[in-house]
């Protein structure tokens, strides 16, 4: 974990300064700013490997940083807040923060779940790249034009297509829908599909699973994706020669 690089979004400067000499304490790289567009500016020179983002950030706080940076990558996120308020770690989980801390924390804490957050996304990573997951079904070899039907996945290049049109999705989005089409018919309940695909080691609401369904129900409105009242989701067999 020693080449990993952090990015401290904080406006407390003390705080910044604190938690940086643990992080790299621990071998850590670290950069250290005080708003979100600062962040943004260095997401696109140094993309860091973890965010810790404080919520109540000058200018564009937190949870919209949070909603931006998921909208396009899973990038562990920890949450850190002077606010003890369940609301506020929920809104933060549901907007796809990994972890939430409040303020007073104990830095050593933190260092726990940096470690803990990274290992998980190491984990997901490596999977993904070796893991032979089965697909709905692969577009037809030396074809150019997007393949047809309700749901198409490319486990190679970890595409999706939808009616003949590329779907842009995260990692996790395209882990729930392989697990999902994996296993047609199937109901999952929340708790497996946290485990299957946050991890077993996963600190956090099951709202998280539910906010993931929606984006995906969002970009995918015409597959049969249920929701099972009480329990959790089921992706419905789908028919036809390129779904299955």
């Amino acid at each position: 974990m020693k080449d990993f690089r952090i990015a401290i979004v904080d406006d407390d400067v003390n705080i910044r300064q604190i938690v940086a000499a643990y992080l790299q304490k621990e071998g850590y790289l670290i950069d250290a700013v005080g708003s979100a567009e600062e962040a943004f500016f260095l997401k696109e020179q140094a993309p860091p490997d973890l965010w810790v983002l404080d919520i109540m950030l000058p200018g564009i706080d937190g949870y919209e940083f949070c909603r931006r940076i998921r909208a396009e990558s899973e990038t562990p996120i920890i949450m850190i807040s002077a606010r003890d308020e369940e609301v506020d770690k929920i809104l933060g989980l549901e907007l796809g923060s990994d972890d939430y801390l409040t303020k007073p924390f104990s830095p050593r804490e933190l260092v726990a779940r940096v470690n803990r957050a990274l290992k998980r996304w190491e984990h997901m990573r490596q999977s993904a790249s070796q893991s032979a997951l089965a697909s709905v079904a692969a577009p037809a070899p030396g074809k150019n034009s997007a393949p047809e039907g309700l749901l198409v996945l490319d486990k190679d290049k970890r595409l999706v297509y939808s009616l003949g049109h590329e779907v842009e999705v995260t990692a996790k989005e395209f882990q729930v829908l392989s697990l999902l089409s994996e296993n047609p018919d199937r109901a999952f309940s929340r708790d497996e599909l946290l485990t299957l695909v946050w991890g077993y080691d996963y600190f956090g609401s099951d709202r998280v699973v539910d906010d993931l369904i929606r984006r995906i129900r969002k970009k995918l409105n015409h597959i049969p994706l249920e929701t099972v009242w009480g329990f959790g989701y089921r992706l419905r067999k789908m028919e036809g020669p390129n779904e299955g």
